[in-house]
């Protein structure tokens, strides 16, 4: 161990470089599909050891010894984002070569801009840098406030943060309900640095004290959390329908009334033998591919497919008519309600949209340049001003997110009091089969987890599942399957020991994590004086 984390120490100009960008390669294995948990211990203490490498060779001013912690956590963060989301690629070609010009931003120049929040994190950490744990300290609290950031600046992108490679299984997924997202990006980083204080082996026995004691409470927490869970008061029976439309073919004039057949023979497809008929059926994202106020022979068709007691939830575009005569018809991404007889009784948009997929920044100066939305649809779409609530007949309470909403956190947090289960209705057709699917779906579960809510997620492609409070799933249909997905739902308290507010706890814990890096490193510096 020692003679290798001197060889890293060591490294210069671009082996220094290749290094760092592959040990944030190699961490992205952490991530769903993969969950390779281990190889955050070797990524995370080579990470360090660069640190400690830049340290040792840069004197001088303040930012001339910053500045390269900058560049080796942007070099880290720039590898493992690419290794990450390379398949953000894919969406770009789906139109063929339309959009060509996308691909470069989307594999390279995405994960460079991310990768600017771990160069922050380390160009933080520098300042409280010091032998033994303090470094760890440090690089923990500095990573936790960049995941924080990441979550908002710039619209937000928390996309594969750092804790969820913790929390591959629903045993270590229940610590989240206790200190949150940030809590759990906080303590993941400290417990993957811990490996490099074995070689000056300053804190060693401290630091490995505090780095067990962290994880029989993450094991003991899961586990005591699973055993107390009580049965489900109620169960909602709800049909999930995944047709896996092409996304080339999702806005196809010619073949839409088919498209909206498939969706109307699945949902009317009889339930197995023994099985209660739904109450509640659900499409994906955008599955009408027209607008209801053009069809309204459609709003019959469904009318007369939804039985009396059903209620239909629906992926689809939604238009309002300007305000005054020289104004614009807004659209808006939406999940409708949809009664046994044909009428729509509700309606939730998007609230957060997805940048330059939704809508573009800037639109009118980047439309001249030729730049347009890469979602083909009758966008732009507006944001919708206010989340509520779906009900269904007998006051049963939904809480909509459509796409990428799930992976915010606060968003899901904010809204979840009053709610009895999650509803996410996305289309991962964009991504194909890699592992952008597996990533989306594995944040909606941990979204269900920290709310202590059933998630019901219909996908147009896959993941579509049922998931209840505890992130375990209920049942599932694989990416790519074609049919209809009949679960229940399990509805009631979550169950479980809690302590607290998951976002309260885990700013908490953030701020413990930064104050005792401070307090160890000027216990340093001041000895060193």
């Amino acid at each position: 161990m020692g003679t290798l984390a001197g060889r890293v120490i060591l490294l210069r100009g671009w082996k220094r470089v290749l290094a760092a960008f592959l040990a944030g390669a190699l961490a992205a294995f952490a991530q769903a599909p993969f969950d390779f948990l281990a190889v955050c211990f070797i990524s995370f203490p080579v990470l360090v050891w660069l640190l400690d490498g830049v340290v040792s060779t840069n004197g001088g001013g303040i930012m001339r010894r910053a500045l390269p912690f900058f560049a080796t956590g942007w070099w880290f963060g720039f590898g493992y984002f690419v290794a990450g989301l390379w398949w953000t690629g894919a969406a770009v070609l789906v139109e063929g070569y339309a959009f060509a010009w996308a691909l470069p931003f989307a594999v390279l120049g995405l994960p460079a801009l991310l990768a600017l929040f771990y160069g922050f994190a380390c160009f933080v950490a520098w300042f409280f840098w010091s032998e033994g744990i303090g470094r760890i300290l440090g690089l923990a609290f500095a990573f936790g406030l960049a995941e924080w950031l990441r979550s908002f600046v710039l619209t937000g992108f928390p996309w594969n943060a750092v804790g969820y490679a913790a929390m591959p299984i629903p045993l270590l997924m229940q610590s989240v309900k206790i200190v949150g997202m940030n809590g759990m990006n906080v303590l993941s980083v400290f417990l993957f640095s811990l490996p490099a204080l074995l070689v000056s082996r300053n804190h060693l026995r401290p630091g490995f004290a505090c780095g067990l004691a962290l994880v029989l409470l993450h094991l003991g927490y899961g586990y005591a959390s699973l055993a107390a869970a009580p049965p489900a008061e109620r169960m909602l029976p709800v049909r999930i329908v995944q047709p896996s439309i092409e996304q080339s073919e999702k806005w196809d004039e010619d073949i839409r009334d088919s498209i909206f057949k498939t969706y109307l023979d699945l949902s009317s497809e009889p339930t197995s033998e023994g099985r209660a008929s739904p109450r509640l059926i659900i499409w994906p994202e955008t599955a009408v591919p027209f607008l209801f106020t053009d069809r309204p022979d459609a709003l019959v068709a469904v009318g007369e497919v939804i039985k009396d007691g059903q209620m239909l939830f629906a992926g689809a575009v939604r238009s309002e008519a300007p305000a005054t005569s020289g104004g614009q018809t807004r659209y808006y991404n939406a999940v409708v309600a949809i009664n046994s007889a044909g009428e729509i009784v509700d309606a939730v948009d998007k609230v957060h949209l997805v940048p330059f997929g939704e809508y573009v920044p800037l639109g009118g100066l980047l439309r001249k340049l030729g730049i347009t939305e890469l979602v083909e649809s009758v966008g732009p779409f507006s944001p919708g001003s206010l989340r509520s609530t779906l009900i269904l007949d007998d006051g049963i309470r939904a809480l909509p997110f459509i796409c990428y909403e799930i992976i915010f956190p606060d968003l899901v947090l904010a809204d979840a009091a009053g709610a009895d289960f999650i509803l996410n209705l996305t289309n991962d057709a964009w991504f194909g089969d890699t592992p952008g699917p597996y990533q989306h779906f594995r944040q909606a579960r941990i979204r269900a987890v920290e709310a202590g809510l059933p998630l019901v997620r219909a996908a147009n492609n896959g993941i579509s599942a049922v998931v209840d409070p505890h992130g375990r799933i209920v049942n599932a249909f694989a990416l790519n399957a074609y049919g209809v997905l009949d679960a229940d739902v399990p509805l009631g308290p979550a169950g479980g020991p809690s302590i607290g507010k998951p976002g309260v706890n885990g700013f908490m814990l953030l701020a413990l994590f930064g104050i005792s890096a401070l307090i160890v490193s000027v216990r340093y510096r001041f000895k060193s004086n």
